[in-house]
């Protein structure tokens, strides 16, 4: 049924159809790159949006909740929604772990400190030792900024309210 021929066709197809997923991805990784640039450069911003500060400006920031207000009153259940957008690389079953660590009490373990796993990138160090609510909220609202050289590709969460809704969940999984 299968000869020498059939069988190389197969695998120079299957080669051929990697090879194009593989220069695809890198395509994709050069047109939407997030990061600092190529090489390490470091590029200004197109434009700088002047903000004057004033009475109005103070208001607002005294009107916004401070993350240990967000955190007391934050709901896991509206957390669990949040963790959608990480359950493709994260699992929380303890020490399955996807294309990124287990998240299975990760609320106070070390930084970096999780068995099994070895794929850590970036500066870890930057964010602290330990996991604290603190520190995951710094590292949720821009992974890149927070340890920089990272792989992880999330933009990270800009809503400080869906932050603390997600370390509130994350924190129902462990000790």
């Amino acid at each position: 049924m299968f000869d020498t021929m059939t069988s190389t066709k197969i695998i120079g197809a299957f080669c051929g159809a990697l090879l194009v997923f593989m220069l695809g991805k890198w395509a994709a990784e050069e047109l939407y790159a997030t990061g600092g640039g190529h090489g390490g450069e470091d590029h200004a911003a197109g434009y700088v949006i002047a903000v004057e500060e004033g009475d109005d400006a103070s208001a607002e920031a005294d009107d916004e909740p401070t993350f240990e207000e967000l955190l007391a009153s934050a709901d896991p259940d509206k957390g669990e929604r949040v963790f959608a957008k990480c359950r493709a690389c994260h699992k929380l079953d303890e020490g399955e772990h996807g294309t990124g660590p287990s998240l299975y009490a990760v609320v106070g373990r070390d930084v970096g400190g999780v068995d099994g796993f070895e794929g850590y990138s970036g500066n870890l160090e930057q964010i602290g030792d330990t996991w604290t609510p603190e520190n995951l909220d710094t590292f949720l609202e821009n992974p890149r900024t927070a340890t920089p050289g990272t792989s992880m590709s999330f933009a990270g969460l800009g809503k400080a309210e869906d932050r603390a809704n997600l370390i509130a969940y994350l924190d129902t999984f462990g000790d």
